[in-house]
């Protein structure tokens, strides 16, 4: 077999999520992260995106209506990554969801990004970042990426809310 790459514009158009409660879901996706609602099926699905997109997140109870979360240590979605245009607005959801006393479960910064971690109504879990310009990003003495996980400087973040 040849050697394949997936040719580099290549990007994740949307995830598609079952949940136990869609309006939970919807309050959630739209109402406090602020994704525009597209279309929903009755009380079965809804399609949400930012932008006008037709969708980037998909939510439905179709095999999971009422249902508990996933066991947290099972295979599965670890979380979904959101990732914002600018620092700024990261420090405007961040500041959203402190006002909303929305619990969050962590917050690091990863060299390349910066994120701030949740969980959702049904325990998937979801990263909100943005991603500092390339060439900001760690590297070695051989040029190669050097991630890491440090504390989140979230108040010198929420400063660029106030902005």
């Amino acid at each position: 077999m040849k050697d394949y790459k997936i040719p580099a514009q290549t990007r994740i158009g949307h995830v598609h999520l079952k949940v136990s409660d869609l309006q939970k879901s919807l309050d959630f996706y739209s109402g406090l992260l602020g994704f525009d609602k597209v279309m929903v099926y009755g009380g079965q699905a809804a399609f949400i995106s930012a932008g006008g997109y037709h969708h980037h997140i998909g939510l439905n109870t179709w095999q999971s209506l009422g249902a508990p979360p996933a066991p947290e240590y099972a295979p599965g979605l670890y979380h979904t990554a959101i990732l914002y245009p600018e620092r700024k607005d990261l420090a405007i959801i961040l500041k959203r969801l402190i006002d909303a006393k929305y619990p969050i479960t962590g917050a690091s910064d990863h060299g390349v990004s910066e994120a701030i971690y949740l969980d959702d109504p049904d325990k998937n879990g979801v990263e909100l970042y943005w991603d500092r310009p390339r060439e900001e990003w760690p590297l070695d003495e051989n040029g190669d990426l050097t991630m890491f996980t440090k504390r989140l400087d979230v108040q010198g973040l929420l400063k660029l809310s106030e902005k």
